[in-house]
């Protein structure tokens, strides 16, 4: 745990009870806070008392007695209409943060020899994929790695800092909405493309969020920015001309005179005096399709902004072992391959894995974001079929009709069976993959929730003759 330095015998509120609001409440109390824990969900409220908190009614309570109030990144700031509790902090004069911004200034507050190194990334798709990446280079690198954020623990909730720490984060665009005074001594922007504008309302607001990462960077600082979207090219431009911090462009599409980029999964460093081929990202078996060989490249060049040699970064690249819910295969039954991209909670994630295999029977649906899948249609040619579930399901069933075969599963169990008979039929290799292109909320807690579902319905299918993959 990281105790939270600055509201030292003041009282913190802490709305959102859940993981981040639970290690940003242990925090501020081993730092000598007090806390006023709140959440509008019984079963958190539950949880948090279980714990050994006392709750305070936050809808009662007289605001004016914080210091802050500690958001959790779920909480609507502005859009679709602001939370709340949002609205009675600005009332009563009471600062708005998130665990980041509580982190970042634990980290500014610590003397020279304490601050650890902070790699911090972002983007719409891709994120939780590099993060791990980055920490498993610099691990196997010799570095005391952590990795939280947006993955895996709640920064708070990570070991205390030292001197030769590297904290490796996931960042969200609503964790940066709350952030501002966080200084990552590398930075990674992945890429841009249109997600969460419910939540913040304008393309503008969504990448101004992103953009929040770049904040406090100066000399020495080094940002990796991916380049092959128009908002990218964008960012990257403007802050070139503003001739600071060390710039790394990088793209998994074009060649350039200057950056890191793969090109047909040979991954390139012309960062120097002229491009070397530093990895054949091909043998990664972990890595496969050009949205992996973007990540690959963002890590590459962010672990050489923490100092390891370029060389050992690409060595390392090779032995990632992938995560969980990312173009996982979970088994294979016979010639049939089980693919769980849960993570794909969006068209354009949708289509990063869609577009690395040349046919598959595609289980898609749950909740749908703006656009739902009409980006997607050129893609339509390699479904075999695809099996629709969730509440997506009949609006997805109208995009798809009369450009590809498809059914109405309903739910991924059914989705599962159908595909599996419909693949074993054919008689050849084939890939049976889960990538939603959709929220999990309709259905599921999360989309690892869904994921795992996906993969036990898989299990009860093998019946026992699923190989190890």
């Amino acid at each position: 745990m990281i105790p939270v330095r600055g509201f030292e015998g003041r009282t913190v509120a802490v709305f959102g009870l859940a993981r981040t609001g639970l290690a940003a409440a242990r925090a501020l109390v081993a730092g000598g806070a007090k806390v006023a824990l709140w959440d509008d969900k019984p079963a958190a409220r539950e949880a948090a008392i279980a714990e050994g908190f006392e709750l305070t009614d936050l809808t009662r309570a007289d605001w004016s007695q914080f210091a802050a109030v500690m958001l959790s990144p779920g909480v609507p700031l502005t859009h679709p209409a602001p939370h709340w509790t949002v609205e009675r902090a600005r009332e009563a004069g009471v600062e708005i943060v998130g665990d980041i911004e509580l982190f970042a200034r634990t980290v500014n507050a610590a003397p020279e020899h304490k601050r650890p190194k902070i790699v911090a990334i972002t983007g719409t798709n891709g994120k939780s994929t590099t993060t791990a990446l980055i920490g498993h280079i610099l691990a196997e690198a010799g570095r005391d790695v952590r990795i939280g954020g947006n993955i895996g623990y709640g920064v708070l909730g990570l070991e205390d800092m030292h001197g030769g720490a590297v904290y490796v984060l996931e960042l969200s665009s609503y964790q940066l909405d709350l952030t501002s005074s966080l200084h990552a001594d590398v930075t990674v922007i992945l890429n841009i493309s249109p997600d969460h504008l419910e939540r913040h309302g304008t393309m503008d607001n969504y990448v101004a969020a992103k953009r929040r990462i770049l904040m406090n960077q100066g000399k020495g600082d080094t940002a990796v920015i991916g380049v092959d979207d128009p908002w990218g090219q964008r960012i990257c431009t403007e802050i070139t001309a503003a001739n600071r911090r060390t710039i790394v462009p990088i793209s998994a599409s074009k060649a350039m005179s200057r950056g890191v980029y793969a090109l047909d999964g040979l991954l390139y460093d012309a960062t120097g005096e002229r491009a070397h081929e530093t990895a054949d990202l091909k043998r990664a078996r972990s890595l496969p399709g050009r949205h992996n060989w973007q990540n690959a490249a963002a890590a590459y060049a962010a672990a050489k902004g923490l100092g390891v040699p370029g060389d050992e970064a690409a060595q390392h690249l090779m032995t990632f072992p992938g995560l969980a819910h990312r173009m996982e295969t979970v088994c294979v039954l016979g010639k049939v391959r089980f693919v769980n991209d849960s993570k794909a909670t969006n068209a354009d994630a949708a289509r990063q894995a869609m577009s690395s295999y040349p046919r598959f029977y595609w289980i898609a649906g749950g909740l749908a974001k703006t656009g739902g899948i009409e980006s997607l249609t050129d893609l339509f040619p390699r479904i075999e079929k695809a099996y629709l579930v969730g509440e997506a399901a009949p609006a997805f069933a109208q995009t798809l009709r009369g450009k590809a075969s498809f059914t109405e599963s309903g739910t991924i169990e059914a989705a599962v069976q159908q595909a599996h008979a419909d693949a074993k039929a054919a008689g050849h290799e084939a890939i049976v993959l889960l990538s939603p292109a959709c929220a999990s909320f309709d259905q599921f807690a999360d989309f690892e929730e869904r994921g795992e579902a996906f993969r036990a319905a898989v299990q009860r299918l093998a019946n026992g003759q699923a190989t190890a993959a």
